[in-house]
């Protein structure tokens, strides 16, 4: 039988954080691949370990450090996730949603959400940060959405809207504080896949008819039960590495490459973060 979660399961994981802290953050952060290191920036953090949060998903995966730091980032009260789970790792789409929830009983108002993403259009450079403008919830199409199974009515709708998924003004926020950081960012559709392998040739082709800019692992669930729970959502992907266009000799994809352009991308996305945090 599928394991899904009833509010006591969320409260009882929120219950152990606010044992914790007397910090009750505004903002939720989760980090992606390589990205972590922007945690370690928080002010007067108390850190606790994924497996001391009942049913908290414990992260298996290199860069994905699996920590919970709560303290003040830009004098914001935030709640950052030191990584996350994946749906390849075995994970259920209930269990990778799971923080998310919990984040909103602890009562967060927005959730920014970052990935490592591989860059599907052409005029992406490998390092580039992302803003998400929207997203192609493939394998949701395919039954794997965080939201199956029972609705809990007080967290939200039974069918929710998703026609803005990505928060419209923390994204002309987010425009505007990479101008004056003088960052590239680019702007896109997010693909996410189940993973844990790379695409071949012919999967790349497909994702870019369908209108893809970047594609990942990872964000889409998160992103959909946030907006179940009504939390505003600003989503960043940083260009890891850009695949081969049709034609082109076929190019290795490899994990370390993902981790690599990660420590290139911290700075460019710190910066449009902490100008974010700041501007809210």
């Amino acid at each position: 039988m599928p394991r899904f979660f009833s509010q006591s399961d969320f409260e009882a994981s929120a219950a152990t954080i606010q044992g914790r802290t007397e910090l009750r953050p505004r903002v939720g952060l989760i980090l992606g691949s390589g990205l972590s290191t922007l945690a370690e920036a928080v002010e007067d953090g108390v850190v606790i370990p994924y497996g001391e949060i009942p049913h908290f998903p414990v992260s298996t995966v290199e860069g994905h450090v699996g920590r919970l730091v709560v303290g003040r980032l830009e004098d914001q009260a935030v709640a950052v996730m030191q990584g996350r789970a994946h749906y390849y790792e075995g994970y259920s789409m209930a269990e990778i949603g799971f923080p998310v929830r919990v984040l909103q009983v602890l009562g967060i108002e927005i959730l920014m959400i970052t990935n490592a993403a591989g860059g599907l259009n052409s005029e992406f450079r490998a390092g580039d940060p992302m803003l998400i403008a929207d997203h192609i919830n493939l394998i949701g199409m395919s039954g794997l959405n965080p939201l199956r199974g029972p609705n809990v009515d007080d967290l939200g709708p039974r069918f929710p809207d998703m026609s803005r998924a990505y928060d419209l003004e923390l994204r002309a926020l987010a425009r505007h504080v990479a101008r004056e950081a003088d960052v590239v960012l680019r702007e896109g559709v997010y693909i996410c896949l189940a993973g844990p392998s790379f695409e071949t040739p012919a999967d790349l082709r497909f994702l870019r008819v369908i209108g893809a800019d970047a594609v990942g692992m990872s964000t889409v669930p998160e992103a959909t039960v946030a907006r179940h729970g009504g939390t505003r959502v600003l989503g960043l992907s940083g260009i890891s590495n850009v695949l081969p266009v049709e034609g082109a000799p076929p190019v290795e994809t490899t994990h370390e490459e993902v981790l690599e352009a990660g420590r290139m991308l911290v700075p460019r996305l710190e910066a449009i973060i902490r100008g974010v945090l700041r501007e809210i």
